[in-house]
């Protein structure tokens, strides 16, 4: 089986989510960020895996649930901090972000058989998640993070280390509110769903 990783930041007001205002306040985008780490912790946590790490920017609060080893991020770029994440994987693993809380356990449940890489493409032209069959952290060092065409690169690099890419669906990240609100359609029982709709009734008072 496979290593999951979710990256995240722990989710302080101000520290994330910051698109999100306006039209939420610092302490909603907080409890939004908080809501989507925690529908995504559990689609981790109900997904078959040898180990489930949480690699954390912060302090673990009382949305961790059980199951998952706490490893802080490493220093420098998010390109470095991915790589310093695959270093610690000694066999086949799947990192994800904290940014789409409609992940299911169907997706996440890869089978390197047949190839060496997945890849996971977002809407806005990065990627929600990467898995590697032999994680190698030269694959991230360098890839420009936070771009349109940060998606194209990453997946480009693993193509010319002659790797077998198997692709996932195209995902949208929570970056906006608009984005917000597309993903909560997608996942409308989730704790991000309901979070939000609090959220935007609050917003309208």
């Amino acid at each position: 089986m496979t290593t999951l990783l979710v990256i995240a930041k722990e989710p302080l007001p101000g520290r994330v989510k910051t698109r999100l205002t306006p039209p939420f306040t610092a302490r909603e985008a907080a409890a939004l960020a908080e809501a989507s780490l925690t529908d995504t912790l559990r689609a981790v946590a109900a997904t078959p895996a040898t180990r489930r790490v949480l690699v954390l920017d912060g302090t673990p609060g009382p949305w961790l649930p059980p199951g998952f080893d706490v490893v802080p991020q490493g220093p420098g770029g998010l390109d470095e901090r991915l790589a310093d994440a695959f270093g610690r994987c000694a066999g086949p693993a799947l990192l994800i972000g904290m940014d789409t809380p409609q992940v299911t356990p169907r997706l996440l449940g890869v089978d390197f058989t047949g190839c060496d890489a997945f890849f996971g493409p977002a809407e806005d032209g990065g990627f929600w998640a990467l898995g590697l069959a032999e994680p190698d952290p030269a694959l991230l060092r360098g890839v420009p993070m936070s771009t349109a065409v940060t998606g194209a690169v990453q997946r480009r690099r693993l193509v010319d280390a002659g790797l077998r890419v198997r692709d996932l669906p195209r995902l949208r990240d929570v970056d906006t509110a608009a984005d917000a609100h597309a993903v909560a359609a997608l996942a409308p029982h989730g704790r991000f769903a309901a979070r939000l709709a609090r959220c935007s009734a609050a917003a309208r008072r």
